[in-house]
């Protein structure tokens, strides 16, 4: 068994957009396994925009391995709950193996035909970010029309597939590009999609909906939510579920400048934190396995392979470099 472990640590505090010298690549050694533990191998790291966040003052240690959604594999097992060869989540990432206890793990269920990497990306947390948003805050009815920013990203990408089977009439999408406007509608299924840089977000989406949207699920702040709250119809519901474009940002958000429309339209503005909403995993996952199984759903990935890629890939997911969940391999899946 490996008696060392590759890690990334944190070993400086950005101001503004991170950059790679805010990290450090360390080689840790592992003592032996102790009684009640397992070993486990590293498969796929996930790097997620709430990261940048957690590396501000009060977030994350300095000098220490970092946290994040993870699968691996055990490869050595010195407790009769785990075997060698179990697949589990974790959130000990950004290394290649760690020890861990049967508590701060949970196994994963063997699911044919359905890819490993999925347990990051549709099953994990980004997949049960857009199910709590579009089922529990929104409860998004047949028939109506919803409008996601950041619709290339993970949980975009995979609002837009779970509102389709969900009966949505009429599905928009904002996103960083002409080729990603352009891969929602031919390869997702949005019935429109737009490049925000083309235009302010309120005008390119009425010109989608000319009769107004019934739900959003918003993902950006700013302008986007400014617009969201424009294209929102009386009554309308919208989720926020985080703010990527402010969180880099030194600089205060000049919008919404239009937060009383949620008074003049009777709108509802919820927020949603999605650790808080775990006990809809098996609902996400019996929902979900059918279709995947089909191919109804396809999971929307960029997977970067290489440990070594870590950092880069967490850097260009901030800047839009990926089309659905950013992922890194880095074991034998």
């Amino acid at each position: 068994m490996p008696r060392q472990s590759q890690a990334v640590h944190l070993v400086s505090r950005p101001t503004g957009r991170p950059s790679a010298a805010n990290f450090d690549f360390v080689t840790e050694q592992l003592p032996p396994l102790p009684a009640g533990q397992v070993l486990v191998e590293n498969v796929y790291l996930s790097v997620d925009p709430y990261m940048r966040e957690a590396m501000d003052e009060g977030g994350w240690e300095l000098n220490a391995p970092l946290e994040g959604r993870t699968v691996g594999r055990v490869i050595e097992s010195r407790t009769p709950e785990l075997a060698v060869g179990d697949l589990v989540f974790h959130r000990r990432a950004w290394r290649t193996h760690v020890q861990l206890t049967p508590a701060e793990l949970r196994r994963l269920p063997a699911l044919d035909g359905v890819p490993l990497s999925t347990h990051l990306s549709l099953l994990g947390g980004t997949g049960l970010s857009a199910w709590v948003g579009l089922t529990r805050v929104l409860r998004l009815q047949p028939g109506e029309s919803l409008f996601v920013t950041a619709a290339a990203g993970g949980v975009g990408s995979a609002a837009g597939q779970f509102a389709r089977l969900l009966g949505a009439d009429l599905i928009v999408g904002s996103t960083g590009s002409a080729a990603k406007a352009r891969h929602l509608v031919e390869q997702v299924g949005f019935d429109a999609a737009f490049d925000y840089h083309l235009a302010p977000v309120a005008e390119q989406l009425r010109a989608a909906a000319p009769h107004g949207v019934d739900a959003v699920l918003e993902n950006v702040g700013g302008e986007h939510l400014e617009g969201a709250l424009d294209g929102l119809r009386d009554g309308g519901r919208l989720a926020w579920v985080g703010a990527v474009a402010q969180y880099s940002s030194t600089e205060p958000p000049a919008a919404p400048r239009n937060l009383y429309q949620v008074v003049g339209k009777s709108l509802r503005l919820e927020g949603f934190l999605v650790r808080n909403h775990l006990d809809a995993q098996q609902e996400l996952t019996d929902f979900l396995v059918p279709h995947l199984r089909s191919g109804r759903i396809r999971p929307q990935e960029t997977v970067v392979t290489g440990f070594e890629k870590v950092v880069d890939a967490f850097l260009g997911m901030l800047d839009g470099a990926n089309t659905g969940k950013m992922l890194v391999q880095v074991g034998e899946a």
